[in-house]
């Protein structure tokens, strides 16, 4: 019986049975609009402030600190854009950010630059982490957001946000971080660590597709991003989707009580570093040590990526080559060329997402499948001709 491995945890991961029990309430019975002030409404309202409560909990926040929203692109949207639009008033026109953050950053920083906003990329070096002196030369007096997300979605690199905290707020500047792929995946204290804005979004961690949130510091004012009507305080128009945020409310749940499983999900992803690192011409993309439990990503030489995830799909096994987002683009991965993988190299990557559903046998498997197929893919390339001619 052929296996059926998922190891693209990255790009989403399954709802959990206990998620999908917990937003049962708000589908059968507290189905009314939480704005309104009857019973029905009274009664979904209680529910929404208690799993905003719930959520501030895991978080170490204030229930008044977290604004939903309908995914992470939003969140980072709303934290961008409006930090923008408020701090352009005091005369501060500059964003920072890194070259290798996720195109919601990418490209919402793109759209401010039409708009006379100028944006400074910074650099990263080859295991991913942001080039401190180079940020620290970047912000200035003009500076209004400094943007440099918590762990990289592609190769999972973790960035030291505490320390880039200090130089943004040192300068006058807003920081926020994009913590899609971190939430639920490092213990994470917003009362110790002093960000200004975070997003999350809960299909990275076993809620549904189609919420998200965005914690802003109290004291901290950004400008709307979608007006409307008076939800989440004024600041974030439409009714709330009751029923996905009590599923993200049991999903950071269970997620907080999961973590002191991630050294054994981490014990994993090593024993696939070690093993297919063994095969010749490749090599382990982002910080060895500094990355996320679940994350392990590898450059093989001489095939292409695309050919890869194909027969690893034909073998049970589903993985990316990088961010889900931008799987369509035969482009190579940005965040391997921020790093100097050099372009022809970068289009050989391999990222393999696993979590604490993934087993030793799920292990096992990819172990003894990767190796045949790059060892067969590279026997259809040219350029593999050359490399063996060149050995003997």
């Amino acid at each position: 019986m052929a296996r059926n491995v998922y190891a693209d945890n990255a790009a989403t991961t399954a709802v959990s049975p206990e998620v999908i029990q917990a937003m049962m309430p708000a589908l059968e019975t507290a189905w009314g609009n939480p704005s309104s002030l009857h019973a029905r409404g009274r009664e979904a309202k209680e529910l929404l402030d208690g799993a905003r409560a719930r959520i501030a909990a895991v978080l170490g926040c204030e229930p008044n600190e977290i604004y939903f929203t309908s995914c992470g692109t939003e969140s980072d949207n709303w934290a961008i854009k409006g930090a923008a639009k408020r701090m352009k008033a005091k005369g501060r026109t500059h964003i920072v950010t890194s070259a290798i953050e996720h195109h919601a950053v990418l490209n919402t920083c793109a759209a401010l630059e039409k708009e006379g906003f100028t944006v400074t990329y910074v650099g990263v070096d080859s295991d991913g982490l942001i080039k401190m002196d180079e940020l620290s030369a970047a912000v200035t007096d003009k500076t209004a957001l400094v943007a440099i997300m918590y762990a990289n979605n592609e190769v999972g690199t973790i960035e030291p946000i505490a320390e880039i905290c200090e130089i943004a707020h040192a300068a006058g500047a807003l920081m926020f971080t994009d913590a899609v792929q971190a939430v639920g995946n490092v213990d994470i204290n917003l009362a110790e660590l002093k960000v200004d804005m975070l997003s999350l979004s809960g299909h990275k961690l076993h809620a549904p597709k189609g919420i998200g949130a965005l914690y802003i510091r109290k004291g901290v004012v950004i400008g709307n991003l979608i007006d409307g009507g008076g939800q989440e305080r004024r600041r974030r128009a439409g009714t709330e989707n009751l029923p996905y945020i009590l599923g993200l409310a049991k999903a950071l749940e269970i997620a907080k009580e999961k973590l002191n499983d991630l050294p054994r999900v981490a014990k994993m992803r090593d024993r696939l570093i070690e093993n297919l690192e063994k095969i010749p011409y490749s090599k382990l993309n982002g910080h060895r040590t500094e990355r996320l439990a679940g994350n392990f990503n590898i450059g093989f030489e001489f095939i292409e990526g695309e050919s890869l995830l194909l027969w690893l799909d034909i073998s049970g096994i589903q993985a990316s080559t990088g961010s889900a987002c931008s799987s369509a683009s035969l482009e190579a991965s940005h965040v391997l060329l921020a790093m100097g993988v050099p372009h022809e190299k970068a289009h050989g990557s391999l990222r393999l997402s696993i979590s604490h559903d993934t087993t030793e046998e799920d292990i096992d498997y990819i172990i003894e499948t990767v190796p045949g197929i790059v060892n067969r893919l590279r026997e259809m390339s040219p350029l593999w001709e050359d490399v063996v001619k060149n050995q003997k």
